[in-house]
Formats: C-alpha cells, sequence, structure tokens
C-alpha cells in the first residue's frame, strides 16, 4: 500500500504564531487522517519542518510500503533532496531528527513540491489550529 501525505506549516508574522496540518490519504484519495496542531512561537519554515515528521509519524501507524509527502514548501524539499543546503542551525538539528526517523520506518520516504494552490486542505487545517490553539497530541 501507498500512502500521500499533504503537509502544510504556517506562522503568522514569521516568527509568529504557528501551526501545522497534514492529511493522509489512501491511493485512491480517501482520507486515512487529518490533523493539525498550534505549536506556539516559531517560524514558518520550522513548521513546515515540524508538518512533516509529524505526518511521517502518523503514517507509521499505517501498514504502507512507501510514503510520498506533498509539500508547498520548496525550501523544505529541496533541503530534505539534497538540493539546498540547510544554514539555520535550528532547521539543520529538526532535518537530522527527520532523517533519523526516516532511517528507522519499514516504508520508502519521498517528498515532492506541489503549489499552493493544490495544497489548500493542509493550509486550511494549519490555520485552523493557529486560530483554534488545538496543542499536538501526545
Amino acid at each position: 500500500m501507498m500512502i500521500h501525505g499533504y503537509i502544510d506549516g504556517a506562522s503568522r508574522g514569521n516568527p509568529g504564531e504557528s501551526g501545522i496540518g497534514f492529511i493522509l490519504r489512501d491511493e485512491r484519495g480517501g482520507i486515512l487522517h487529518a490533523e493539525g496542531a498550534y505549536l506556539g512561537y516559531g517560524t514558518n519554515n520550522g513548521a513546515e519542518y515540524s508538518a512533516f515528521l509529524s505526518c511521517l509519524k502518523k503514517a507509521k501507524q499505517f501498514k504502507c510500503e512507501k510514503v510520498i509527502v506533498h509539500s508547498d514548501s520548496e525550501l523544505l524539499v529541496k533541503q530534505f533532496n539534497g538540493e539546498y543546503k540547510i544554514k539555520s542551525p535550528d532547521l539543520k538539528r529538526e532535518m537530522q531528527r527527520i532523517l533519523k526517523f526516516v532511517k528507522s520506518v519499514p516504508f520508502i520516504v519521498e517528498l515532492r513540491y506541489i503549489p499552493r494552490e493544490k495544497n489548500l486542505d493542509a493550509d486550511r487545517i494549519a490555520n485552523a489550529a493557529i486560530d483554534h490553539r488545538v496543542k499536538p497530541k501526545v
């Protein structure tokens, strides 16, 4: 089975109040899971990284062979795929956490760029998490 994840991180003010949203879909497009979380004060890039890791952690709960994650953050996609260097020490630490997690899972992880207009559902969830200050599930 293959899962498609759609992720978004939002920050109002950048830095400012931040949140994440992600959706997991099956191969037919059916929603397996959707979730948002309020992160508190942070940057948009930090929120994008957090959304990616949260999506992967939830995907691990499903038995799948491959997870293709779609993001409208060109920076995250190019950094994860090794096309851009990561200059921020905070983002370097977050990427190390992501890569460590990716190595620990039994499925293939692919991260692809999509235009923002094709990622509106994840964006809505991330912004709703900020609006309602929905804390992450523990």
